[in-house]
């Protein structure tokens, strides 16, 4: 076994293995999780208002579907603290959902075999203590249904899959491009 002044080689890199990682984490001003979501250390909270529905959906809870699924996001994955004041609040996400729609994709005998529901929301992230924007960006998502089949529970799911989509692009978006 090879030998440095003594100790093993192995408890020689064990040890500046240790070292390092330790000086790598106290060393740096950003918080990583195992999820890979980095948050600047001096942003410890979020708000996330209701999102705003400027469509004319007929699915009458698509802002607080959305509103949940990106807090779930932000919650679940990051040492962020939901705030219900944005004035106390770190950083603040605010959400608009800008267009639905819901289109047949394939046509069967008379009707529809098949719909896409279509969504776009605008995302709009500040760090309210350096006072700029983190993101500022608009994110698409859609997803098919059978609507012989599954009816308006189709659409309600299918539009319900959509938002969850954009909520973790925007998760991602916004934890990775700091």
């Amino acid at each position: 076994m090879l030998r440095f002044r003594g100790q093993s080689l192995r408890r020689v890199l064990s040890i500046s293995t240790l070292v390092l990682v330790v000086a790598l984490l106290s060393s740096g001003c950003m918080f990583y999780s195992f999820t890979g979501a980095t948050i600047p250390s001096h942003i410890n909270t979020v708000a996330v208002p209701l999102a705003s529905d400027r469509t004319d959906s007929p699915l009458a809870t698509l802002d607080d579907i959305m509103t949940q699924a990106i807090i779930t996001q932000f919650v679940n994955q990051t040492r962020l603290r939901l705030e219900s004041n944005e004035q106390e609040a770190d950083a603040v996400l605010d959400l608009t959902i800008q267009q639905y729609q819901n289109e047949p994709t394939a046509v069967g005998t008379d009707q529809a075999a098949r719909n896409r529901v279509s969504i776009s929301v605008a995302v709009r992230y500040i760090d309210r203590v350096n006072e700029e924007d983190i993101l500022d960006r608009t994110f698409n998502a859609s997803e098919e249904y059978d609507p012989i089949e599954l009816g308006t529970a189709g659409e309600e799911e299918a539009a319900r899959a959509a938002l969850n989509t954009i909520a973790e692009d925007i998760f991602t978006a916004a934890t990775s491009d700091w």
